[in-house]
């Protein structure tokens, strides 16, 4: 390893050997993404691949389990399923958070790759089974029949999936949040203490690989259906919990709705439709799972108990806002599929629900999470983003009713 250290604090003369042109028709005039730590020569991108994972890449590599120079052998890695070209991939302002080639990297850029170029994909595409115990009880209950196909007997669920890392287009993440480039640049530069001195000092370079969690889509049904007009589409987009996600915690209605849309997923799929899981890695609504049990905390010991009304004071007292998620660039893998309409939604948020059809994307039938599915805890939360506005059939609740202390004390 040299002993030298390029600071990336010191703008750069040279310009990349392989520029982006985002938004281009087709791979080869788009360009590849290129963040070469071996080679800096080459990069052509600011950060990292594979966001906050890349430090535990450090830590292997200075304890020296790691060689700083590996490159992956991407033999037999490519798609199990093939997704695209669609349309909007030719659109600079239609995907600006992911790198449409990303999955397709070994094949699109293989005489990159043969060259010597560091290209690496940010999109992988496999197939699985999945299995829970909501679904064997949707089978018992006569809710969800087995058809061999897509769903067994057993519980079982074949599905494709892929996870895909984020790659941001700065001017087209600037132009949907409605702000100069400038002011974007320079906000994540402060806000992430000065961790990517690019931002500032290479204007030049416009795609930004941030540290940050991605997302995994769970695809039920036939993918080659979509992007095609008659196509119908169901869907979830769940914000990661952990909690309930995985731990089965009942403050919140999480796991349940998420178990439901995948049940609405797998009726779409034995119709002739497909069905979507988008999972994105936004814990405690991108503020992050120690401010989301500070704030339990906080709800719990408020003066007249965890109640509705103070539901949402209670998020912005500790985190300063009450959401971060900011789903105007959630639409954007809906554009990579090249899906237009969504026929069936499983979801009561109307940010979501506006963030799409701000996009041009038609949500045909919104899907509340059924009364029965709510845990007795987890009602304060629906009461209070009912009354916030998001789309439910239920009749919202008054003042009396927010007022009322519904979830459990902090010893109970």
């Amino acid at each position: 390893m040299s002993d030298h250290i390029v600071l990336t604090s010191h703008a750069r003369r040279d310009k990349p050997a392989e520029p982006i042109h985002w938004g281009a028709p087709t791979a080869a005039e788009r360009g590849p993404v290129i963040a070469s730590l071996t080679d800096p020569a080459q990069r052509n991108v600011i950060g990292t691949h594979a966001g906050a994972y890349a430090i535990y890449r450090a830590l292997a590599v200075a304890a020296g389990s790691l060689q700083r120079a590996h490159r992956p052998d991407l033999t037999d890695t490519a798609p199990a399923e093939p997704i695209g070209p669609h349309a909007q991939w030719g659109d600079p302002d239609k995907i600006v958070s992911l790198d449409p080639w990303g999955h397709l990297v070994s094949t699109v850029f293989a005489d990159r790759i043969a060259a010597g170029f560091d290209i690496r994909p940010t999109i992988a595409i496999t197939r699985a089974h999945i299995n829970m115990p909501e679904l064997v009880a949707a089978i018992a209950a006569g809710r969800l029949a087995p058809d061999g196909d897509i769903l067994y007997p057993n519980g079982d669920v074949r599905v494709s999936k892929a996870a895909i890392d984020p790659v941001w287009y700065l001017p087209g993440i600037a132009r949907r949040f409605n702000i100069k480039e400038s002011i974007l640049r320079r906000s994540l530069f402060e806000q992430t203490g000065g961790m990517f001195p690019e931002l500032v000092t290479r204007p030049d370079l416009k795609v930004f690989l941030p540290p940050i969690g991605g997302m995994t889509l769970y695809f039920f049904g036939d993918i080659s259906k979509l992007g095609q007009p008659d196509t119908k589409v169901a869907c979830r987009v769940h914000d990661e919990c952990n909690g309930s996600d995985v731990f089965g915690s009942d403050i919140c209605t999480c796991r349940p709705y998420l178990a439901h849309g995948i049940e609405v997923c797998i009726e779409m799929a034995q119709q002739g439709g497909v069905g979507l899981v988008v999972y994105n890695r936004k814990e405690g609504r991108a503020l992050g799972e120690v401010t989301k049990f500070l704030v339990y905390n906080a709800r719990k010991r408020q003066v007249g108990g965890d109640r509705a009304e103070t539901y949402f004071a209670r998020t912005e007292c500790v985190a300063g806002v009450q959401d971060m998620r900011f789903q105007e660039l959630m639409p954007d893998v809906f554009h990579w599929l090249g899906i237009r309409k969504i026929h069936r939604w499983a979801s009561m948020s109307n940010m979501k629900h506006g963030a799409l059809t701000a996009q041009g994307i038609e949500v045909v039938e919104q899907v509340p999470i059924p009364e029965a599915l709510i845990p007795a805890d987890a009602r304060v939360e629906i009461d209070a983003k009912v009354a916030a506005g998001y789309f439910t059939s239920y009749t919202p609740p008054d003042a009396n009713e927010l007022a009322l202390a519904k979830g459990r004390g902090l010893n109970e």
